[in-house]
């Protein structure tokens, strides 16, 4: 492959201190070198050296691949009515889950996939250059391991998420189940995933119903992470500290024991603004997090039920108008936050060694991204050293 120098760079965030300013390692002035689907060298426009390839950013800014850590992308149906009637008072309640499940179950395969790839063009237009999504819409040995076989064809970040709801199969008897989802479907799914996940909640299921999945998934190999404390207060953030989970998500609902426990451990609190937004339920503190040396990531949960977004930079706003978060720890939970939250060192930076995706914005710095909200800045986007938009 042939090296490319993007030059004339306004602002580029590497994420990398020691490049420049700030935790961002902010340059300005800047250029890049791109090599081999790798960044090769990053730093000002008057030092860069030589390329094959010439690219003038004219004065644009140029930011990591938004790295999407948190999505429910393998689903059939529409829930607006479901919307429409939340916005007109009614509570939000993980119950309408199961609409989507019927939905889903119903779906062939290519629709599925079709559904999928359409909302994966949506996030990259929009600079997501990596994303993790899950299972979770099936809740049967088949449908859940196709989810995972239809999601590992577009992604390596592959989360099982047999235990999202107890299966309307099972209403009576919650407890069978679990026993399922720990053994025939966890044995189907396993396979295909990295990650193990668990809806630890009120109307989902209960702290040691958590540990029993997230502790069989590990036994196979996975990984845990876990929906944690979104609709209250519960057990999920201190188990999936305890197991040293990847990431807690959500984290709405968190006692100082639950803080105290994440800023100790490795485990990363994803947040998910989108859902707030979406249920008109109380914002996550993140200034209460980062203040406590919490790692935080941000991220879109996109889903057609509760976060019906694929818009990082929507989030980003987000946070920083109603979470206490400012405009440069937005940009960087939402590029190497997520990163962490996935437990990857190749994305979520642009410093030399790392892969080499990126979103060229229409501004001049990436705070434009909460200063204009709403506004389509992402100009181009370039996954693995290659432009894709």
């Amino acid at each position: 492959m042939s090296s490319t120098l993007i030059t004339r760079i306004g602002t580029l965030v590497t994420n990398d201190p020691a490049l420049g300013d700030g935790p961002l390692g902010l340059i300005e002035d800047a250029a890049l070198v791109i090599d081999g689907g790798t960044v090769a060298w990053a730093g000002r426009a008057a030092d860069a050296p030589d390329a094959d390839e010439r690219r003038d950013a004219g004065g644009r800014a140029v930011i990591p691949g938004f790295v999407d850590s948190h999505s429910h992308l393998v689903f059939a149906g529409d829930r607006t009515a479901e919307f429409n009637a939340r916005m007109s008072g009614r509570a939000y309640s993980a119950g309408g889950i199961r609409t989507t499940v019927a939905a889903t179950r119903a779906a062939t395969d290519d629709e599925l996939e079709a559904n999928l790839t359409h909302y994966l063009d949506e996030a990259l237009r929009q600079g997501t250059t990596t994303f993790e999504t899950k299972s979770g819409y099936g809740l049967t040995v088949a449908d859940e391991a196709r989810a995972l076989r239809i999601a590992a064809r577009h992604t390596e970040e592959v989360t099982y998420l047999g235990a999202h709801i107890v299966s309307p199969d099972f209403a009576e008897d919650p407890a069978a189940y679990v026993a399922l989802v720990t053994g025939e479907m966890l044995d189907a799914c396993a396979p295909h995933a990295r990650w193990v996940d668990v809806f630890c909640e009120k109307g989902a299921f209960d702290g040691d119903q958590a540990r029993a999945v997230l502790t069989a998934g590990m036994a196979k190999g996975l990984v845990p992470r876990v929906h944690a404390n979104q609709l209250t207060y519960g057990p999920g953030v201190q188990l999936a500290v305890e197991l040293d989970a990847a990431s807690a998500d959500h984290c709405t609902h968190l006692t100082q024991a639950d803080v105290d426990a994440l800023a100790s451990g490795s485990t990363v609190a994803t947040l998910l603004p989108g859902a707030e937004f979406s249920t008109r339920a109380e914002w996550p503190d993140a200034r209460r997090l980062l203040d406590a040396g919490v790692t935080v990531a941000l991220s879109t949960d996109c889903n057609p039920g509760s976060s019906f977004t694929s818009s990082v930079p929507f989030c980003i706003a987000l946070a920083v108008r109603d979470m206490g978060m400012t405009p440069d720890e937005a940009v960087w939970s939402a590029t190497a936050g997520g990163a962490a939250a996935l437990r990857r060192t190749d994305i979520g930076r642009l410093s030399p060694g790392a892969r080499a995706d990126l979103a060229v914005l229409d501004a001049p710095s990436h705070v434009h991204l909460a200063y204009r909200p709403g506004v389509p800045l992402v100009r181009e986007v370039w996954r693995r050293g290659a432009r894709a938009v």
